[in-house]
C-alpha cells in the first residue's frame, strides 16, 4: 500500500489499523539533541484518545505512547524516531453481522475495489485510530517549533449548525466540544446530544492559527505552503474541505477589497491568510477545514452486499457523534508537521556550501 509516507526531510510513516494489534508512526528527520519524553507525546495523545466526553466513542483505549527507539538519555539521537500504541480494547466481533455490507460513507467499497480485499473490522487502515500515529509525531514536531517561537492551536468553529461568535482560547480545553466560545460551546453539546439521541451524527469547522511563522516557508510552485497544507489536512479521513483567510468568501470581493494593504509597519488586512505565492508572509496563517459528519450511524440505511444484492444496514458500536474535539489536535499536529519539514528545507537551502 503507498500513501503511507508525508514530508521530504521531517518524514513521517504511520502504520497499524483499528482492530490490529497496534497503531504508531515512524519519524524520520528529527532535529538531534532535543530534549523529547513519552510524556511529552502522551499529553497530544491524551487530547485525541477515546471516551473523552458523551459525544466521543466510548471505547477505552489508554493510547500509551512507547517510543521504541530515537531516543538516548533523554534526548533525540537524529536517526529514525518510533513510537507505538498497542490496541487493548479492540472489539472486531461488532462487525461480523456486517462484514460482507458496505456501510455509507466508509471507505468499505472503494478499498475493496482497490486491492481486492479489504479488513473489515472497523474500517482498519481507513479508521480514524490512524491518526493517533499523526499526533504522536505531532508533538515532537511542536515542541521543535516551540523552541523558535512558533506555535498551531486548532479549536471548533462551528458543529451542528452553531458557529462561535467570540475567540476565547483559554476556553478551549475546558469544554467538550474544544470549541472557542464556551456559549456556543453549550448549544453545540445540546444539540448534537438531541442529534445523537435519533442515531444520527453532525460535523463541523475547525479553524486553526499558526503564529510565530516567519516570512519565507514554502516553496513556489507545486510545494506552495498552502498547497502542502491542504494537502495535510485533506489527507484526514473525515475533512472535505480547506480554506485560508478570506478563502471563498474571496470570491465576492474586489481586488481592492481583498489585497492586504502593506504599511511601514507591516500588513493592514491579513485576507491572504499569512500565504502569498505559496510562501508565508510573517503574518498569522490562519485556515478553516470542513469535517464530515461521522458515516458510523445506527440509524437504518440502504446499501448493498459484496455480491451486489440490496440489503438494509445499521452500524452498531462505539462511535462519535461528532468527530470535531478528537480531530483538532490531529489539525495541529499535521500543520506542525508540514510548518517543521518547510522550515528545515529553508535551513538547508540558506546552508553554507561546505
Amino acid at each position: 500500500m503507498a500513501g503511507n509516507n508525508f514530508g521530504e526531510i521531517f518524514r513521517i510513516t504511520t502504520f497499524g489499523e483499528s482492530h490490529g494489534g497496534a497503531v504508531g508512526v515512524v519519524v524520520d528527520g528529527v532535529t538531534p539533541g532535543v530534549d523529547i519524553s513519552e510524556e511529552d507525546v502522551q499529553k497530544e495523545l491524551d487530547r485525541r484518545k477515546p471516551g473523552q466526553s458523551s459525544v466521543t466513542t466510548p471505547r477505552k483505549e489508554p493510547d500509551r505512547a512507547h517510543i521504541l527507539s530515537g531516543i538516548f538519555q533523554g534526548k533525540t539521537t537524529g536517526t529514525p524516531l518510533l513510537v507505538i500504541l498497542y490496541n487493548s480494547d479492540a472489539d472486531p466481533s461488532a462487525y461480523d453481522d456486517i462484514k460482507n455490507l458496505f456501510r455509507p460513507g466508509h471507505a468499505d467499497y472503494t478499498y475493496l475495489k482497490k486491492y481486492g480485499l479489504r479488513d473489515w473490522r472497523g474500517s482498519g487502515r481507513a479508521s480514524g485510530r490512524e491518526t493517533a500515529g499523526r499526533v504522536a509525531a505531532g508533538a515532537i514536531a511542536k515542541k521543535i517549533l516551540a523552541a523558535r517561537g512558533i506555535s498551531a492551536i486548532a479549536y471548533t468553529k462551528a458543529s451542528a449548525g452553531i458557529t462561535c461568535k467570540s475567540y476565547q482560547p483559554d476556553q478551549i480545553e475546558k469544554n467538550p466540544l474544544r470549541a472557542c466560545d464556551p456559549d456556543a460551546a453549550r448549544e453545540m453539546l445540546q444539540k448534537i446530544t438531541a442529534i445523537q439521541e435519533t442515531q444520527d451524527s453532525v460535523g463541523g469547522v475547525i479553524e486553526c492559527r499558526l503564529r510565530g511563522v516567519p516570512a519565507g516557508l514554502g516553496e513556489p510552485v507545486f510545494d506552495k505552503l498552502d498547497a502542502e497544507l491542504a494537502r495535510a489536512m485533506l489527507s484526514i479521513g473525515s475533512v472535505k474541505g480547506i480554506e485560508f483567510g478570506a478563502g471563498f468568501a474571496a470570491a465576492a470581493m474586489t481586488g481592492s477589497e481583498h489585497n492586504d494593504e502593506m504599511t511601514p509597519s507591516g500588513f493592514s488586512t491579513n485576507h491572504a491568510g499569512g500565504i502569498i505565492g505559496g510562501i508565508s508572509t510573517g503574518e498569522e496563517i490562519l485556515f478553516r477545514v470542513a469535517v464530515k459528519p461521522t458515516s458510523s450511524i445506527a440509524r437504518p440505511q440502504q446499501t448493498v452486499d459484496t455480491g451486489g444484492a440490496a440489503r438494509t444496514i445499521r452500524t452498531e458500536g462505539r462511535h462519535d457523534a461528532c468527530i470535531c474535539p478528537r480531530i483538532v489536535p490531529v489539525i495541529e499536529a499535521m500543520a506542525a508537521i508540514v510548518l517543521l519539514d518547510h522550515l528545515k528545507r529553508q535551513i538547508a537551502l540558506h546552508a553554507p556550501e561546505s
